[in-house]
């Protein structure tokens, strides 16, 4: 029953990824998308999106990373895929879910769900780009607005080729908002060869109970339910085995953020990155499923800074720092 890590554009960056898959529990990843809009990319836009390449595409703590692109053109995909294979991507990703209106309004992601035709012809050309070893894989929502056309998109990426299909369970125009519509992977799963993952409002051991069973499928990518609460595929792994294992406590979440913090400082200490990404991650943990309370303080007091040192600082004053 394995767990994948979602990929988030702007959010699960290589330092996430590196945060997370140490917890344990995830089986795999994938990169933020690298954009495609025509030209072959140079081999460092790969290397930048995909740190870990250097590593055997793998995080430190060895979790497998999938390299994922996002475009609307078969052709510059298929060179951009093939070019990721020879950089030695084990998998490469296609993004037709992405709702953000800078992407959908270039045509890639979810904009793409109207029209089952495109989707084919991206994915069979990629396919057959590709070598026959490193297998195509892709993520899709419900559809644009409507569940209308979820099945034929379905039907025409796994007619493509693809070995997996991702299906988030949301159209783009619900974007995050709950609920997500578990029983709509089952309907995809009816039509379609490929293995199904799973996706969309998993929160919780209670979620993963229930999104397995409304769905059908065992195979659950999780995003922001991760980000949230990083011990969660960990602690999905131990009741899988039968186990238990006591969730993070405060103390050792601030300690995670105090990592991420040093590794962001470290590679840009005079940027605004750091503060960026710190009151962005601290403003997910204020969900009702985070540490509401704790994350808000500590939010509070970070919410006006803007250098990376002074952010720093108050992580080091929070709490004692978990050794």
């Amino acid at each position: 029953m394995p767990i994948a890590l979602a990929p988030m554009e702007g959010l699960v960056d290589a330092p996430l990824r590196d945060l997370i898959t140490r917890m344990g529990g995830v089986d795999w990843c994938v990169t933020e998308f690298l954009r495609v809009t025509g030209s072959l990319l140079p081999a460092a836009a790969f290397r930048r999106i995909a740190p870990e390449h250097a590593h055997g595409w793998r995080t430190p703590a060895g979790t497998p990373v999938r390299l994922q692109l996002l475009g609307s053109d078969p052709a510059s995909l298929a060179d951009n895929a093939a070019r990721g294979a020879e950089l030695g991507a084990p998998v490469l990703d296609l993004n037709f879910g992405c709702p953000a209106p800078t992407v959908n309004k270039h045509g890639g992601g979810a904009a793409l769900l109207d029209n089952p035709e495109q989707l084919y012809r991206i994915a069979s050309t990629v396919r057959a780009a590709l070598p026959a070893g490193v297998p195509l894989t892709a993520k899709m929502r419900l559809g644009l607005r409507d569940t209308e056309l979820t099945l034929d998109c379905a039907r025409a990426l796994d007619s493509a080729g693809i070995s997996e299909l991702v299906v988030h369970a949301r159209t783009k125009v619900e974007g995050y908002r709950p609920p997500a519509h578990w029983q709509w992977v089952a309907h995809v799963k009816e039509v379609v060869a490929a293995r199904v993952w799973a996706n969309g409002e998993v929160w919780n051991l209670q979620d993963w109970q229930d999104i397995r069973h409304e769905s059908g499928v065992d195979d659950i990518m999780i995003g922001r339910g991760l980000v949230v609460r990083p011990d969660l595929a960990r602690r999905i792994a131990a009741m899988n085995s039968g186990t238990e294992v006591a969730p993070l406590d405060w103390h050792e979440m601030l300690e995670l953020l105090r990592q991420m913090a040093r590794h962001m400082h470290d590679a840009a200490p005079q940027g605004n990155y750091l503060p960026f990404r710190l009151k962005q991650w601290l403003k997910l943990l204020m969900l009702p499923s985070g540490w509401s309370h704790e994350a808000g303080e500590l939010f509070r007091q970070v919410r006006s800074l803007t250098r990376a040192s002074d952010c720093l600082d108050v992580l080091s004053r929070t709490g004692e720092a978990v050794q």
